[in-house]
């Protein structure tokens, strides 16, 4: 009874729900009122055919028949009678077995349904929750990350301000709290005191909104906010943010360092633990239809190839792996180390024509901004005239148009162009595009943006030999400052991995492991001593107390721990 009791106080506290019973209670008066009335007409028209019956009898009547059960039992003779009948009996179909289950289900049951789901939603973590990331929508971003954090043994909890899809998330096994996404007591119960790192991942101005709160509560949370424009970065840091991720102009500048164009060189793409990692295209340079250990990087140099991009695909780099026009290095080593690459590689030209970037939005400006400070020429292809003036005075020549027209990507100079850079977030669009193109010109770098991780093979398949989602950059940049590291981007789903050798590879020589046959995980590096050494062999030794240095990805990683198990 108590929890009778309680489940009726939960279900009218709310106001529509005491609406909608007032609005039911209505009509089931006036249908009570239909059957008084046909109960005294009842008896008019018995009476003129000479009939009487009690007052019970007639509710009977009115009863069965407007319920079409009719037991016969009591009949009118007369024409007036049946033509009452028949009055009776159609109203009672339609206020009855129509209109009534209706209304009953609209104002009482569904709305009853809705609240119990409602009940189901956590309004609180638990008692012994700590050391937790708040998760402050579940975006684009938001399952990577949960994702990721499960399989890193990081709790988390996702903040969900709609009751109904906070209970539909729980329902799928997510750990979440529903609650007003600014206010006070939400974050109470989201125990703030003890997390370990907020990601405030809403609007701008919501962001905004959900800092001032979170810093009056808790100064010392670190907040990692998601930047939309460039304009917030500072409100937002203003605010109280710890780090500011503007994540789509991130996304710009790192399809633009994918881009292939004037003389070759090394393209930088970060730090991990003192490691300097870049990409190196082999278009239009000696390195084309050689091997690995026919290059000799390593001897003129001092870097090390540790994986070659070929059409999207990052495999290791082995001593007589074959390079092509189209292959792309993956190399470590130090500052110095690439400076002396790019020195020995500058005279030679990838392609002195301008870049191609279709898109002028948020992402596509970025990118654009990003090669014009590289002194990179750019045409730009944009459906939208009012998006073009933004990025029109960073750019060599604009085109107004479909990138799918044909004439216009001619007049674009895509036939000669050494890069395009997709920046749409119509993953079909991107896909049809990076197809068209490839066989406009099949010796072009093809970087793409896309939006769902779903769409990752397909534009592969279409011919697309980088490819970067809003998504990935999301969940790889907070789980850097979750780490305390560099954000190093290799690619979707590609990331770097620091992982104590477990005991059952102790001892044994790295070709004795045989890591990356049977995970597929490359090993670039061993930590040791908190200092990585790249220069690596197949005697060399895995001993206890060092880490391994890999890339791969979610799926590789989780094969390693199934294939020898977790550090001890």
């Amino acid at each position: 009874m108590k929890f009778v009791g309680a489940q009726l106080s939960y279900f009218f506290s709310d106001s529509t729900m005491r609406r909608n019973v007032r609005s039911l209670l209505k009509y089931v008066a006036f249908v009570v009122a239909v059957v008084v009335v046909y109960a005294i007409a009842f008896h008019f028209v018995m009476l003129h055919e000479g009939k009487q019956h009690s007052w019970v009898t007639g509710f009977y009547w009115t009863l069965t028949v407007m319920s079409t059960l009719g037991f016969g039992d009591i009949t009118f003779e007369s024409d007036l009678g049946r033509l009452f009948s028949i009055l009776v009996l159609i109203s009672g179909i339609v206020l009855l077995l129509i209109v009534l289950p209706f209304a009953f289900i609209r104002f009482f049951y569904a709305p009853w349904i809705e609240s119990q789901i409602r009940r189901r939603a956590p309004r609180r973590v638990g008692p012994g929750v700590e050391g937790h990331v708040v998760i402050c929508a579940y975006d684009s971003v938001a399952p990577g990350l949960v994702r990721r954090l499960e399989r890193e043994g990081v709790p988390y909890v996702v903040l969900e301000e709609d009751p109904e899809v906070a209970a539909a998330l729980h329902l799928d096994g997510l750990s979440v709290v529903t609650g007003v996404v600014d206010a006070p007591e939400t974050y109470q119960a989201l125990a703030l005191d003890r997390a370990r790192l907020v990601l405030a991942n809403r609007e701008d101005t919501v962001n905004t909104s959900v800092l001032l709160t979170i810093r009056e509560m808790a100064p010392e949370v670190p907040v990692v906010a998601v930047a939309s424009a460039d304009e917030a970065v500072d409100v937002l840091e203003l605010s109280g943010a710890t780090h500011v991720l503007p994540l789509k102009r991130w996304l710009g500048e790192h399809l633009a360092n994918r881009v292939n164009a004037l003389h070759a060189q090394c393209h930088p793409i970060g730090h991990y633990e003192g490691l300097a990692l870049a990409e190196l295209p082999v278009h239009r340079t000696p390195l084309a239809d050689r091997t690995i250990r026919e290059t000799r990087l390593r001897q003129t140099t001092g870097i090390n190839v540790v994986g070659v991009w070929e059409r999207g695909q990052l495999a290791p780099a082995r001593p007589d792996t074959p390079l092509t026009d189209s292959s792309v290095l993956l190399v470590t080593g130090t500052e110095d180390q690439l400076s002396t690459l790019d020195e020995i590689l500058a005279i030679y030209s990838a392609n002195p024509n301008p870049v191609v970037v279709v898109g002028g939005g948020r992402v596509g400006t970025a990118a654009i901004r990003s090669l014009h400070g590289r002194g990179i020429p750019v045409h730009l292809i944009e459906r939208r005239p009012e998006l073009v003036p933004r990025s029109a005075p960073m750019c060599t020549r604009t085109f107004v148009g479909d990138a799918s027209d044909y004439q216009l990507l001619e007049e674009a100079g895509l036939l000669e162009a050494p890069t395009v850079v997709l920046t749409g977030h119509d993953d079909a669009m991107n896909v049809y595009l990076a197809a068209y193109c490839r066989k406009l010109n099949p010796g072009l770098r093809i970087v793409s943006r896309i939006t769902h991780e779903r769409s990752t093979g397909a534009i592969h398949r279409a011919g697309a030999d980088f490819v970067l989602s809003y998504a990935s950059l999301g969940v790889q940049a907070v789980l850097a400052v979750l780490r305390r590291k560099e954000l190093v981007v290799l690619g979707e789903d590609i990331d770097v991995y620091t992982i104590p050798p477990p005991p059952a590879l102790h001892g044994r020589t790295l070709a004795e492991s045989g890591i990356g046959a049977r995970t597929g995980l490359t090993v670039i590096g061993i930590e040791r001593d908190g200092a990585v050494v790249t220069d690596l062999s197949a005697d060399t030794v895995l001993e206890p107390g060092t880490a391994l240095v890999m890339f791969g990805d979610e799926g590789q990683r989780a094969d390693f721990a199934a294939a020898f198990g977790h550090a001890g």
